[in-house]
């Protein structure tokens, strides 16, 4: 493989990243491409995702996520339309999901008018990828996508997962991959929990600019904490880690319809 090829080749992952509410946005990409990070940028408005195409369109480790952030939904809930618009030039989606939390709760009912109308559309397209939110809402993220059948022939992601092991476990048998950021590993619960999830379903995200590190907005290229502390909780040298984590992105991107597997929580 010659020196340009290898540049070509990620060596780590950062599948939930919010790119565009960095101050250098553009900068952001192309130090993506340099530390070789496959980065999700995740769009929290339809209209947020346009922009992001265009400045990854020449990216080789940078996708734009097309989404609708359920915390918004409350503002921008006709959005949803324009979303559906997009929705056949878009692989990957997100952020979309639940948020229960006191903040949004009160906007429950719509968010998953929303949610459902979105996996409705994906499941009726096939073949996107989906980076979902689930905060205090993981059992009813879960029946929804159960109800929509959507993991037949699309991909769910878990992002920053929180719930209990037997929704895991659930999340699991549904053929769902989850997400986690060095946030969630400094919390004894979280970090028991990604210790019991399959290692064949982690990939690894940072959720920047809202996760911090010794007061500093995390960035793609700091990914490699997190393979860290997740190849300390499965047992593992950071290098077997990082691999593997490579390898479930790819099987995740390239595979048409996700094999279910027999729950190993």
């Amino acid at each position: 493989m010659t020196s340009a090829e290898q540049k070509l080749v990620p060596q780590w992952v950062d599948f939930h990243c919010h790119l565009d509410l960095y101050p250098d946005h553009a900068e952001l990409i192309r130090e993506c491409d340099r530390a070789r990070v496959a980065t999700l940028a995740v769009t929290t408005t339809p209209k947020a995702w346009m922009r992001n195409r265009e400045l990854t369109a020449d990216s080789s480790h940078v996708r734009a996520a097309l989404g609708l952030h359920p915390q918004l939904i409350a503002e921008r809930e006709k959005e949803i339309t324009l979303l559906e618009r997009y929705l056949p030039s878009a692989r990957y989606v997100g952020k979309i999901g639940l948020d229960a939390g006191p903040r949004f709760y009160r906007n429950f009912e719509a968010q998953e008018r929303v949610f459902t109308r979105i996996l409705h559309a994906c499941t009726e397209q096939g073949d996107k990828i989906l980076s979902i939110h689930s905060v205090r809402a993981a059992g009813r993220v879960l029946g929804h996508l159960e109800n929509t059948r959507i993991t037949e022939n699309c991909k769910a992601v878990l992002h920053w997962f929180t719930g209990s092991v037997s929704e895991a476990r659930r999340a699991v048998e549904l053929g769902c991959y989850f997400s986690v950021n060095e946030e969630m590993m400094r919390s004894p619960r979280h970090r028991k929990l990604v210790s019991l999830l399959p290692f064949d379903r982690i990939l690894t995200e940072t959720d920047g600019p809202f996760v911090l590190h010794e007061e500093k907005m995390v960035r793609p290229r700091d990914v490699p904490r997190t393979v860290h502390e997740i190849a300390l909780v499965h047992q593992q040298s950071d290098a077997d880690a990082a691999v593997k984590i490579l390898h479930n992105l790819r099987t995740l991107v390239t595979s048409s319809v996700l094999r279910v597997q027999k729950p190993q929580i």
